[in-house]
């Protein structure tokens, strides 16, 4: 698929997934054997394993909107800066929700072969995001 082709599908994952809430159409945009990575420290492995991490995060942040700022796209690789929003009401990888909204800048790159997702590499904005949901910042 084209790198243009491969946005409108970057595109489709960000507004039915994120912001709908849609995880019936994950099966048709990713492959099998797809990784996640992300600064979170949080893995997803398959289309299963993108379903429950997206449930866990609607889970926590029952609003989440997602916001595409940019996005570029050559060969198999398409990059996304996103603003990202939501309201901390439910649990968060053992983290009790604090009630508070957060806004936080991610970024986002994705490779696509065959018009299928094959692998993710995530960025947030982590200081930001403790401090604006009253998290204590972990010691590294």
């Amino acid at each position: 698929m084209s790198a243009e082709e491969n946005k409108a599908r970057q595109r489709r994952v960000w507004e039915e997934v994120f912001n709908k809430g849609n995880l019936d159409i994950i099966p048709e945009f990713f492959a099998p054997d797809y990784e996640f990575h992300s600064s979170l420290g949080i893995e997803a492995k398959g289309p299963e394993g993108f379903k429950q991490l997206e449930t866990m995060m609607h889970t926590a942040f029952p609003d989440i909107h997602c916001t595409i700022d940019d996005m570029f796209a050559e060969g198999d690789k398409v990059a996304c800066r996103v603003t990202v929003t939501g309201t901390f009401k439910g649990e968060l990888m053992g983290i009790a929700p604090t009630g508070k909204k957060s806004t936080v800048q991610a970024i986002l790159i994705t490779q696509w072969v065959d018009g299928k997702e094959v692998e993710a590499w995530e960025t947030l904005d982590m200081l930001s995001f403790y401090q604006q949901l009253g998290i204590p910042i972990p010691n590294q």
